[in-house]
Parts: structure tokens; C-alpha cells; sequence
């Protein structure tokens, strides 16, 4: 994500540098480089709406980033790796869980976040989720996984699928 800022509006250039760094090293400590990477998609895209960055600390915003990230992910569901509780969330940041929740809902309204979203899903999470995979062909639900190769690559030509299941079990990887 080099370069983030240039898509910057320049006020709040600093400000998103700010936030990104907090992210970044919330990250490093508790998460993956996955979640690093989606909180920064998400400062990004904050950075380019009319969000209300300038209010508020950066470690607020940050944290909300790092929350919001968090439940399009299920981050608190002890069932996933790595599993964070919300408490620990707002208490890496030094903010209350009043301000992280205020924080991320306006971020998800903002970005129009989903639990699952596909714009913010981690990589690792796209293999086993039908959502992922899903499309109607003739009204009817298709698992794009399991259809003729011809359908997938025009799935993925228009960003339906995020990549041709067999080429990257071909290339060892799942």
C-alpha cells in the first residue's frame, strides 16, 4: 500500500499518517499483516469521503479501523485465528469501548460495511466462503467454484470471483 496517501486530500494527508501508524502497529502486535493491510484499505477509503477524520484523536479513528476491520472479519469469534475480544481492541488503542463503538459505526456506515465485506475480507478467509463464490446464472444461486472454467474466467474478468480456483491450486497454494 505505497502510496497511500497520495490519494490523499492534502489536509488530511498527516492526519491519515497518523492513523495508519497506530493501525500499523496494533497490528503488528496482536494481528497479521492481512489486518494491517485492510486497515489501511479502510483509512484509505475513509480519507476519501466526507468522514469526519479531522474530529476526534487518531487513536480513536484508529481504533474504530482496526474494530471495523475486526467485524467484517468476526475477529471476536473465539472460533477464528486470530481472535481478539472487543475489550482488547479498545484497550491496545487506550480508548473506551463507548468511543471504539461510536468510532466504527460511523465507519461502517460510511463505507457501507457488511459483515463479510468483499471489499474487506482477509485473503485467507475468500477460499471457504460460498459468499465469495456465489452468482446467480438463470435465477438460480451458483457455487462458481464447482462450474465450467469458462464461466469462472468471465466471472472473474468482470470482479465477480477473486480468482480462478484451479490456477491457484495449480500453483500450490490454496
Amino acid at each position: 500500500m505505497d502510496g497511500y496517501l497520495d490519494k490523499t486530500p492534502m489536509p488530511l494527508r498527516q492526519r491519515l499518517e497518523d492513523i495508519v501508524n497506530l493501525t500499523d502497529d496494533f497490528c503488528d502486535k496482536h494481528l497479521t499483516d492481512d489486518y494491517k493491510v485492510c486497515c489501511r484499505k479502510m483509512a484509505v477509503a475513509l480519507g476519501q469521503k466526507t468522514a469526519p477524520l479531522e474530529r476526534g484523536s487518531p487513536a480513536s479513528w484508529a481504533c474504530g479501523i482496526a474494530y471495523a476491520a475486526g467485524w467484517v472479519n468476526f475477529l471476536t469469534d473465539p472460533n477464528n485465528s486470530p481472535h481478539l475480544r472487543a475489550e482488547d481492541i479498545a484497550q491496545g488503542f487506550g480508548v473506551s469501548m463507548a468511543t471504539m463503538q461510536a468510532k466504527a459505526k460511523v465507519i461502517r456506515e460510511t463505507l457501507q460495511l457488511t459483515g463479510d465485506h468483499p471489499d474487506y475480507r482477509l485473503p485467507n478467509k475468500v477460499e471457504d466462503n460460498p459468499l465469495a463464490w456465489m452468482a446467480e446464472v438463470n435465477g438460480i444461486p451458483v457455487d462458481l467454484r464447482h462450474a465450467p472454467r469458462a464461466w469462472q474466467e468471465k466471472a472473474y474478468r468482470q470482479g465477480i470471483i477473486p480468482y480462478i480456483p484451479a490456477d491457484r491450486r495449480r500453483r500450490g497454494t490454496k
